[in-house]
């Protein structure tokens, strides 16, 4: 089975343990946190094969992802050490029982400072999918030019791509956004975006709507994620709704990322479309009612064992 390949920047992640204003935290948990490298890990959780490239700093935080990135099977030929900047950093506060708030310490940051040159491009012609987010575009110029490379040399290689809009208003504002993410839109034969997201591009009242008009872009695959309502696919012309799975909400950051990426890795294993989406559902519900970006992405078996309150 051909892998997944992906770029991005992965960050330090600090994490206040309680409910309220950061200032009051008496301490913080320290992690890894990035939307690529969350897919990439995903992936290879799911007994996929998965790449990720993206730079980080010789620091202890760059140090710190280099480990935890191949604790999960992943290879580090493509992990790049930045001598001249430092990895990026975000930090997680639970701002009440329901709302998290997240900033962000990464402008000049060695994820940032990702090119072109960087991306390897035999890597991305040998995968089966290439994997963007409209995050890295938004990191830099240099970074955007990464971006639009891989997706170029994936399309001339006939190469699929995923991309997931992953729109982030704190790296820039809509109309800076939309050229770009049409860009990468147009190109991918994948598309996850959720309906505030999918409106950056095309006008919609549902979305089955706005997954036709994201697809009249060139996309063959779209999927709207909806979070706790589940999830309307267009496939190939046919509209395919997702029903939520049953779950307590711990963390909601990185639940679309996992539900990309078992969609993905389902995707390239050959499961059927129905497949693909189940999967993505139940690891979403299975990835917020844990705290972290990727610790609580599933492998097969707990795929396999359903919503279940115990497994025996």
């Amino acid at each position: 089975m051909s892998g997944l390949v992906t770029l991005g920047e992965a960050m330090a992640v600090l994490t206040s343990p309680i409910v309220g204003p950061l200032r009051h935290a008496p301490n913080l948990s320290l992690g890894v946190a990035g939307a690529e490298a969350t897919v990439a890990i995903g992936v290879a959780r799911l007994g996929g094969r998965a790449t990720w490239i993206g730079r980080v700093g010789d620091d202890e935080f760059g140090r710190l992802i280099r480990m935890t990135l191949a604790g999960q099977q992943l290879p580090a030929e493509h992990v790049l050490t930045d001598e001249h900047a430092p990895t990026a950093l975000m930090v997680k506060e639970r701002r009440t029982g329901t709302r998290t708030r997240v900033s962000y310490y990464r402008t000049g940051s060695a994820g940032s400072r990702l090119r072109p040159a960087d991306v390897d491009e035999t890597a991305v012609r040998r995968a089966g999918v290439l994997h963007l987010t409209g995050i890295t575009p938004a990191l830099s110029e240099s970074a955007r030019e990464a971006a639009f490379a891989a997706a170029e040399t994936a399309r001339d290689a006939g190469v699929p791509i995923s991309f997931d809009l992953n729109y982030r208003r704190a790296l820039w504002t809509p109309d800076e956004a939309t050229a770009a993410l049409r860009r990468l839109t147009s190109a991918a034969t994948v598309v996850f975006a959720t309906e505030d997201e999918a409106r950056l591009l095309v006008d919609g009242s549902d979305p089955a709507q706005l997954a036709r008009a994201l697809a009249a872009l060139g996309p063959r695959e779209v999927v709207i994620k909806l979070g706790g309502d589940g999830a309307v696919a267009l496939v190939d012309g046919e509209i395919v709704t997702v029903p939520p799975r049953p779950t307590t909400v711990v963390d909601p950051v990185g639940a679309g990322d996992s539900f990309a990426a078992a969609y993905l890795a389902a995707r390239l294993r050959g499961e059927p479309v129905r497949q693909q989406l189940d999967d993505a559902a139940m690891a979403g519900a299975l990835t917020v009612a844990v705290t972290g970006d990727w610790e609580g992405l599933p492998d097969r078996s707990e795929l396999a064992a359903g919503d279940g309150d115990v497994t025996r």
